[in-house]
Parts: C-alpha cells; structure tokens; sequence
C-alpha cells in the first residue's frame, strides 16, 4: 500500500497542518518508506509465537465484582453546588468554534 500526495494533503488537513508542495512530496517519500521498513514483518515467521499481552509478569490484582445497593440520587446531589432534576448542572466549559 502506497501513500500518494492526495492522501498527504488529506492527512495534513485532518493535522490542520499546511504543506507546501515540497513538502508534499518530501512527506509522501517519507511516509512510503516507514510504509516499506514495516512492511519487512510480513517476512516473519510468527506461526509459533504466543501473542504478548503485557511486557512484565505483574498481574492486576481485582476486588470481585459485588453488586451494591446504588447512591440514592438525591444524596448524590446533596453537595452539588447547582443541579437541574435529577443531574448535576455544570457551566460550559468547551465551545463550539466561532462562539
């Protein structure tokens, strides 16, 4: 699979990045080329290798998992400094673009 200058543009705009022609190209080469080098794993033989989940050998150690009677909501919203019903209210804190 190759990159094309159609799909570094594509990428560079997804990024908000602006690419000047050169480095359109310079960026498609170096992208083909990490393509190529990873490609090189398709050369090995992995029939007998066991998946790796974790690098250590350190298990997570879990609580069981014991049903519990749930928060009632007005106890939940007892401290809350505003609330609307049943939720919490909270100021906007992200705004859409041009606002």
């Amino acid at each position: 699979m190759a990159v094309t200058p159609s799909d570094v543009r594509h990428i560079a705009k997804l990024a908000r990045l602006s690419l000047s022609e050169t480095e359109e190209i310079s960026m498609t080469d170096e992208l083909n080329s990490i393509l190529k080098y990873v490609e090189k794993l398709d050369e090995l033989d992995t029939t007998n290798v066991e998946p790796l989940i974790t690098i250590g050998d350190r298990v997570n150690v879990l609580r069981d998992d014991i049903p519990q009677p749930s928060l009632p909501t007005s106890e939940a919203l007892k401290n809350a400094p505003d609330s609307q019903d049943r939720f919490f209210k909270v100021p906007k804190v992200i705004s859409g673009q041009g606002s």
